[in-house]
């Protein structure tokens, strides 16, 4: 079975994940630290970012794949994907401010509504009800 949604927000992720990770080296390199953060909030905030990834993009990608396995993904899956995968590159580019901003925020949020959102989804085809 061939998954193209879900193998298309896989290949997406490892883009977001190393671009997130080449700010982070570039950072590194600038600063000169090459292990930890060197107690460089900047560097942290990136950090962070890229971490903040690794922690909710898998939970996406298995809920995309469970969802498209069951045949019910229909137009709106991989649109939802790309929603999260934008909304995760405005919070990587947020994480660079120390201020409440709205690339940050906004990411988060619309990343967790469109993780909810195929959350609950997922129990509805579970429990036959989608």
């Amino acid at each position: 079975m061939i998954l193209p949604t879900t193998l298309c927000l896989a290949a997406t992720a490892v883009l977001i994940n190393l671009w997130l990770g080449a700010r982070i080296g570039k950072m590194r390199g600038q600063e000169k630290i090459l292990h930890g953060d060197g107690d460089n909030p900047r560097l942290m905030q990136r950090m962070r970012a890229q971490a903040n990834f690794i922690e909710n993009a898998p939970f996406l990608l298995i809920l995309a794949g469970a969802i498209e396995i069951s045949g019910k993904g229909g137009i709106w899956l991989p649109l939802a994907g790309a929603l999260f995968m934008v909304a995760r590159v405005c919070h990587g580019l947020g994480m660079d401010r120390s201020d409440i901003n709205a690339l940050r925020a906004g990411g988060f949020g619309i990343g967790l509504l469109v993780t909810l959102g195929l959350a609950v989804v997922a129990v509805l085809i579970a429990l036959r009800l989608f």
